[in-house]
């Protein structure tokens, strides 16, 4: 229930400030990249630890809705979904969730087919088909705070599609393990960038 109630509020705010950007720019701006709506789908690889010293790789995919509203300054929210069957040899799976919001910054850069960006992102991770140290024992799903900064570069195909050509996040989990209850993780994807009119 949390999870859709996170991802509807950062939808309805995204698709908010994109159609009040709108209405404060002239007709003929409004095709310009200084206000767009986006959809990005993307493949996702993520090297991570539960531990100071083991690390471990996920792997899965994102979705994102990035409004850009005003001289490069958006927003976004990013959903992700990353899988391994089995954590640095233990024997034991994770499937792990993020759902994050927050603001993106994006430089356009002159003359040239590319955006750079980055970005802060805060909302909950999911841990769910692992073990789960409890106080009552072990539980095989969880929750709790993530934090995501990082940035990438999309580089423009045409007027509705980019590619994202690489994206590197930063990914802090506080989810229980057997020595400090934190997990920092390295996200990397690449994928398709979709414009909405």
């Amino acid at each position: 229930m949390n999870l859709r109630l996170f991802l509807s509020l950062g939808i309805l705010g995204a698709v908010g400030l994109q159609v009040l950007a709108a209405q404060n720019v002239p007709t003929q701006a409004t095709h310009s990249p200084a206000s767009s709506l986006d959809l990005t789908l993307t493949y996702n690889a993520q090297s991570t630890n539960i531990d100071t010293s083991n690390r471990f790789w996920m792997q899965g995919g994102s979705a994102q809705l990035h409004g850009q509203f005003w001289r490069g300054l958006g927003v976004v929210a990013d959903v992700a979904e990353l899988h391994t069957a089995n954590m640095h040899n233990s024997g034991a799976g994770l499937d792990l969730v993020t759902a994050s919001f927050g603001p993106r910054y994006t430089w356009q850069l002159p003359k040239r087919k590319i955006d750079v960006y980055g970005q802060f992102l805060a909302g909950e991770a999911w841990g769910m088909h692992s073990t789960f140290p409890a106080s009552n024992g072990v539980q095989s799903s969880t929750y709790n705070a993530a934090l995501m900064a990082g940035g990438g570069a999309n580089v423009h195909l045409n007027r509705y599609l980019s590619w994202r050509a690489v994206e590197a996040n930063w990914l802090y989990t506080h989810l229980p393990n057997a020595t400090n209850q934190s997990e920092n993780s390295l996200r990397f994807g690449s994928g398709l960038v979709i414009r909405i009119p």
